[in-house]
Order: structure tokens, then sequence, then C-alpha cells
């Protein structure tokens, strides 16, 4: 792995350092450094730093740290605990697989900045709240970092056309983590419907779970060890409560449009997949959502959205509620229904047929999620959920939210990814970012 950033010789970072250790003896090198127990040499590894590792991203840490072809060089949190903690996860890793119990090698920062600093980063896996996704992922593109980011891609559709142009732009690897796309049974779904098995496609259904409400909460002083500041960012200002910075964001508008969004984004996305003329030209969008009147969970709790494409195909996205959780695909000749806990078809026979060599054969993703990423961080070319479809997927989610709030008929044009004549809707595309964060 050629490092991404060289010396004024044009000698690789990785390179130079290999160098320099060479010419210093008497030298011990530890047996994993050379590719001993499965695990590339260390020169070949790629360094990977951790963006928010709460929950979700205390996962990523775990994966990239255990895969033989990365190495977990750094993580950052804003809350200290949280921080250190995976710093400990990962150095205690290290120390029994690589240098014998010595192992002190890996940053812990509040600051993503201080992160980005590093020469030793060449991937950046976000896991932040969602208001600082496109900040971090446009900072990480621009200093020549690819780039792992959890869904929802971004809070806005302005942050998302951002994200885009500074990936293509910079040249980066960007996956998005809508891992669905990794799964066999979720590709040949999509498979069945975009190959006419299930006849002329007439209506796509998708179900994920509903939101929920959250009493109002008093201020309360922050607690030792979590730089505020630096968890509000760019979203406005408010004073400190007990509730917030930990998963109950998710509810509160300010940082997440909520669970139609944060999960939804996971079924759009494999709706667009295996029906993609709902991204093709206009889309005509009406809807209805509860949006609870008091305390402090802003974003919607239920909702029933339909969007409809020229050709006719209809998109009837719900919580739970209305429709089952997953993604149904329905033609005029069978339906096909995905979720995370199966496949079913019918008529069943659909499930047992063998796509022809001429057929639209989906992107196979080898390795799972992270595997198919760090392939293309090795190969270059575009991993399964790219930054373009990420986009087009929690754009999908966001009109659909926005078309419960103004509470009347949109047409979304993407040509122009803006609602037709309708200023008041399009107001609701970008949200201005507090100073000094800026994209």
């Amino acid at each position: 792995m050629t490092s991404r950033l060289k010396t004024s010789t044009g000698v690789s970072r990785r390179g130079f350092l290999a160098g320099a250790a060479a010419l210093a003896a008497p030298y011990v090198v530890p047996a994993s450094a050379l590719g001993a127990n499965g695990r590339a040499p260390a020169n070949d590894r790629i360094g990977v730093g951790a963006i928010g590792v709460g929950g979700r991203g205390s996962g990523h840490v775990g994966a990239f740290s255990s895969n033989s072809q990365t190495q977990v060089v750094a993580v950052c949190d804003p809350f200290e605990k949280k921080r250190e903690a995976a710093k400990k996860r990962v150095e205690a890793r290290y120390a029994a697989e690589i240098d014998a119990g010595t192992y002190k090698g890996c940053g812990a920062y509040a600051d993503f900045r201080d992160l980005l600093a590093r020469d030793d980063v060449d991937a950046v896996v976000i896991a932040s709240p969602e208001f600082w996704h496109a900040l971090h992922t446009v900072w990480s593109v621009k200093t020549g970092r690819d780039v792992y980011c959890e869904k929802a891609m971004t809070l806005t559709h302005y942050e998302g056309t951002a994200v885009v142009q500074a990936v293509r732009r910079h040249g980066r690897i960007f996956q998005l983590g809508t891992q669905q796309r990794s799964s066999s049974n979720f590709r040949f779904a999509c498979e069945l419907a975009r190959n006419g098995y299930l006849g002329t496609l007439k209506r796509v259904q998708v179900g994920v779970p509903g939101g929920r409400g959250l009493a109002n909460v008093p201020p309360s002083p922050v607690p030792p060890g979590l730089d505020y500041e630096m968890w509000l960012g760019p979203a406005p200002y408010s004073p400190y409560n007990n509730v917030k910075c930990s998963y109950n964001w998710y509810f509160m508008y300010d940082y997440c449009i909520g669970w139609i969004g944060s999960w939804g984004v996971h079924h759009i996305d494999i709706a667009q997949w295996g029906a993609p003329s709902l991204v093709d030209s206009t889309l005509d969008i009406e809807g209805t959502a509860n949006i609870p009147a008091d305390g402090i969970g802003t974003a919607s709790t239920a909702w029933d959205v339909n969007l409809t494409a020229p050709q006719g195909v209809v998109l009837n996205f719900t919580h739970n509620g209305k429709n089952p959780q997953g993604c149904r695909f329905i033609g005029d000749k069978g339906w096909v229904h995905v979720n995370r806990g199966g496949i079913k078809a019918d008529p069943p026979s659909l499930l047992k047929l063998r796509l022809k060599p001429d057929d639209e054969h989906l992107y196979v993703s080898r390795g799972g999620h992270h595997g198919n990423f760090i392939e293309c961080i090795r190969t270059r070319r575009d991993p399964v959920a790219p930054v373009e479809a990420g986009h087009r997927a929690t754009v999908l989610t966001i009109i659909s939210d926005i078309a419960t709030r103004v509470g009347r008929k949109l047409t979304w044009d993407w040509k122009t990814e803006r609602f037709v004549d309708d200023d008041g809707a399009n107001r609701f595309l970008r949200r201005p970012m507090r100073s000094p964060w800026t994209l």
C-alpha cells in the first residue's frame, strides 16, 4: 500500500520510515510486522482513523482493528470516556497481536482536525451524529483520505451535493454504511425487479421503525470529560441537557430528521437500487406525518408518504405500523419482499430462479461492507454503496420529510435537484451552520 503522503524527494512516508529503521542496528522487528499470523506487513496495512466511537462507531473500531489488512491508528470523540475506551480496546488487541504486550500506538482526540493532522491515517470511518457527517467527510477527502461514512449520508440536500463534489474532485473512495447492498438477498430482490421477473413493476413498499417523542428536559451542567462545543459543532446552540448527546439526538430535528431518514435510508436505498425509475427524472410526493407538538423530540414519529415516478411506479414509504418492515417490490406477475430477516416471494418459485447471462447483474460485494471498502481502497474501484447512490437515497428520505412538513403535494426534479415552482419547500434543502463551521 503506497502512502497517501510523500516526502519532498517523492519517497512515501512508510517507505522513508522503513528505510530509516533499517539503518538503526540492532533492531528487533515484531513477527506481525513481517506479516505473521495472517496480518499484512505493517508497511502494507491501511491506517484507519475513527471519528465518533460511540455505539456504532465502536463496532467499526472493532471491525477495522480485527481486520488483517487495516490498523486503527487514531480515534476521535468529544466524550473523553468513549475515546479513551476505544483507544484502550485497540491497544489491548494490538498489544496481544503485534508487539507482545507493549503496543501503545493509538492516538485519541476530541477534535477531528487533530486526527486528520496525522500522516499515518489513510482512511477514515465516520460514525459521528449526522449533522457532522458532511463536514467530517469533506475535511477528510480534502486531506487525501478515503471515507467509510455511516448513514444517513448528510442532514440536508445541500450538504449531500457538497459531499458528492468533494469526493469526486479529490478522487477519493467513499462507502456509505448502507450495508444491505453487501447482502446477497437484497441484491437478488433488486435483480428480480430490474430484470422483469415480477412483470411490470407497479409499486414498492418500504416500512421502517417509527421514531419516538421526548419530554422536555431542563438544562444541566456539562459533565466533565465532554467537549460540548465540539459535540454541537455546526448545529444551532442550545444549552446542554442530560438526554440529547446520546442516542436521543436521532429524534431532534436540529441534529437529524429522525428515523424517516436515519433508518429509512437503508430500505429506501434498496428501493432505488431495484427501481431506478425512482431517481431518473421527476417524482410527485405527498404524505403526512406525526410530529410531536411538545417536548424536545421534534422529528416525526410516524409517516405515510407516496412518491410517484412518471412511469407510474409508486413508492409507498411508511413506518412499520402500515407496511411490514423491509422493502417489497410488486409487479403484475408477482412480488418479492426482503429485509434483514430473509427474503420471500410470490410465486415462491421466484426464489429458485437463476439469472441468465444476459440479465442485468448487480454489483457483488465480497468480504462484507468493510471488506468491499478495503478492496476498493487498494483497487480504486467504486464500492457497492458509492457517494452518488448514498446521496440519492438520503435525498429520497429528506424530500419525503419535507413533503410532510409543508403539507402539500410537491414535484421533485432530479435534473435540477429542486422542487418545481415551490420556493417554500426548497428552503428546507439547506440549513445554516453555526459559525465558524462552513462547507
